[in-house]
């Protein structure tokens, strides 16, 4: 029996050493992010008056998408989709503005960004660019602070959650509005309420730090 459980446990640990290999050796995908998104700093400014969607301008289709530079960045880009006109995609909630946690994961901040279904999610270094259809091919693949990179579906479901699928096998962060609020759940069930903002706080700009303490609603 102990055997047994020896070789299960060896297993175990080389599949995971398997994935972490994997997963740092993959190689990335082309990096299509236009240089002019790194060229200004995108906390100077404010979110609280979005564009309007009006089909007057560039759709998603017609910009490239980002990716995460390196393993991570310390100044938050520009808008990716700053210049696209394209209205949100019926059926999927526009979630567009800066986000602060007030509760959760304190210290948390997320910009995102919406035209047709194509969302742009730029948090803790990382940039999410995908599309809101459920496919790896226009899902996120995203480039994490430890130099993996990982690619997820996503979709939108009848209660208007955005979710991720990691490698589209099983769902691993969601988020969803409430009372005018994000709601950021992740995959152990642990969610962070985030309330809009205008500006990034002075306080905040080193937004890219990961590993904050979490703080359960009261």
């Amino acid at each position: 029996m102990r055997t047994v459980l020896g070789y299960g446990v060896l297993g175990l640990f080389l599949i995971i050493i398997g994935l972490l290999v994997f997963l740092t050796l993959w190689p990335r995908p082309t990096d299509t992010t236009e240089p002019w998104v790194f060229g200004n700093d995108g906390a100077e400014l404010n979110y609280c008056a979005p564009v309007e969607l009006d089909g007057q301008g560039p759709a998603a289709d017609e910009i490239p998408k980002a990716y995460t530079p390196d393993c991570g960045f310390s100044q938050m880009p520009m808008p990716i989709l700053l210049n696209c006109r394209e209205p949100i995609t019926p059926g999927i909630p526009d979630m567009r503005g800066l986000w602060l946690a007030k509760s959760g994961f304190i210290g948390h901040i997320e910009r995102i960004e919406q035209c047709g279904n194509r969302m742009v999610v730029t948090t803790a270094g990382l940039i999410h660019d995908f599309r809101i259809d459920g496919t790896l091919k226009n899902g996120a693949r995203d480039i994490q602070s430890y130099c993996t990179n990982l690619a997820s579906a996503i979709k939108v479901d009848d209660d208007g959650k955005i979710i991720f699928r990691l490698f589209n096998v099983f769902d691993t962060v969601s988020r969803h509005l409430d009372r005018g609020d994000l709601i950021f759940t992740f995959v152990d069930g642990k969610q962070t309420r985030m309330q809009r903002a205008c500006t990034l706080p002075e306080e905040s700009r080193g937004m890219y730090e990961a590993g904050f303490e979490y703080t359960p609603a009261s």
